[in-house]
């Protein structure tokens, strides 16, 4: 599997640039509204943003060595309380993740990347560049699945498709 830096990089501003979308819809619903059962794998959209928001924690900390979500994946879905936090958290947690891919060279992506799991609860090694592609992959699956609730609740977000991402 070969995947550069450019792919890091792009991938990285369309989280942010699709993250900006979807706050902006949350903020426009509000906390009761997001917290509302849609039936969706991780039942509301607010659930599934923590969720999201934990997920690109935790593989951001094993890519860039820094600090990650102290829960595990039963808490994922209620890492925040607070919209304003959470949307705060959002924020920092892309900037960190453009900020990673910014300083990415080829050379990090290649070779084997070992970590613990606690959803395997095992130690766990595979391709660093298989890694980064399930990271950006993640992002892209739940908010396709916000996207879809934010759509059902009467919401506008902005178009997901790649080559339409601004400049």
């Amino acid at each position: 599997m070969i995947v550069d830096v450019e792919y890091c990089r792009i991938m990285a501003r369309y989280n942010a640039w699709q993250n900006k979308s979807v706050a902006r819809c949350f903020k426009a619903l509000g906390l009761k509204e997001l917290q509302k059962d849609r039936k969706a794998f991780f039942g509301s959209l607010w659930g599934t943003g923590n969720h999201l928001l934990w997920g690109d924690q935790l593989w951001i900390s094993r890519f860039d060595g820094g600090h990650g979500p102290q829960t595990g994946i039963p808490d994922s879905t209620s890492l925040h309380d607070d919209l304003q936090l959470f949307l705060d958290d959002r924020m920092r947690t892309d900037a960190r993740i453009q900020r990673w891919a910014d300083k990415l060279q080829n050379l990090d992506l290649t070779g084997p990347m070992t970590w613990y799991s606690g959803a395997m609860e095992r130690e766990i090694s595979k391709p660093k560049a298989l890694c980064v592609v399930h990271f950006f992959n993640h992002q892209t699956h739940h908010r396709g699945q916000i996207h879809a609730m934010l759509t059902a609740a009467g919401q506008k977000p902005d178009d997901t498709d790649l080559p339409f991402m601004p400049e």
